[in-house]
């Protein structure tokens, strides 16, 4: 059983040199979220505030909202990364934060060799990596680079190597913040089945992204955070029209009916 809850957590960010106006503005273009004094008198960033969610076992649920509303500090407060500063988080259930397609691969060693990296660092065990390999090397397309250090490759093929480890991994909890893009349309279209293969293994995701055609294909529902708090969750539809517009709202009642027709 996987479950998350919330109840009133805040993420603050203490700023203890915040005299000048400059540096408060720099904070808080990085941070998002409002300035305020926690009960120390010491400014901070309210990088979320009050946020009370339970989410269960098959919940699919897809974060919209502009750079700096608290999206990826929401992820990493249910990763456990970030503690509350007031309120509390649960988590039950073993967390794979897929919060940047590189993290956890070195640049002086071989794609196979970083396949084996990756891996654990996203809580597979060595034995588990070593039989997957070929699968991955099948699914990557980037035959003898594997061989190759990665630092050696471009951009396009790190994220090949990457997507083929994240979404070979059996995860309970599954935390992904964007950052998937910069391949060809051609092998987006293999990572996109291989993604919804990932979503239907794990007992729960949350995804942050800007792309609202993943969000559709991905999810059930929707939260909008904006300036730190949830501003409004529901139906990807109705939360994607509320906070783009209907033309968007159309296009993910149109993507959702072809997936129903499939």
């Amino acid at each position: 059983m996987v479950r998350i809850q919330t109840h009133e957590a805040w993420v603050e960010f203490p700023i203890f040199d915040a005299k000048s106006r400059s540096l408060k503005k720099a904070f808080l273009g990085k941070a998002g979220g409002a300035i305020g004094r926690n009960e120390s008198n010491v400014v901070v960033i309210e990088a979320l505030r009050d946020i009370t969610l339970s989410l269960k076992e098959g919940d699919r649920v897809g974060l919209v909202g502009h750079n700096g509303a608290g999206k990826s500090t929401l992820l990493r407060l249910l990763s456990g990364i970030y503690e509350p500063t007031r309120g509390s988080s649960y988590v039950q259930g073993r967390v794979a934060p897929v919060f940047d397609l590189g993290v956890g691969m070195d640049p002086e060693i071989s794609g196979y060799e970083n396949i084996i990296i990756r891996g654990m660092f996203l809580g597979q065990t060595r034995k588990q990596m070593q039989a997957k390999v070929d699968e991955i090397a099948d699914f990557t397309e980037l035959g003898e680079y594997l061989s190759m250090p990665l630092r050696t490759y471009s951009t396009g093929m790190r994220v090949r190597l990457a997507m083929g480890v994240v979404t070979s991994i059996d995860p309970e909890i599954l935390l992904l913040d964007e950052g998937i893009g910069a391949v060809d349309a051609e092998f987006m279209k293999k990572a996109r089945i291989r993604l919804q293969q990932l979503v239907e293994r794990s007992g729960m995701l949350v995804f942050a992204s800007h792309s609202n055609e993943f969000l559709a294909r991905l999810c059930n529902t929707a939260m909008w955070i904006d300036h730190g708090t949830i501003k409004m969750s529901g139906g990807i539809e109705e939360v994607v029209r509320a906070y783009e517009g209907n033309e968007a709202g159309d296009h993910v009642a149109q993507i959702l009916a072809e997936d129903v027709h499939e």
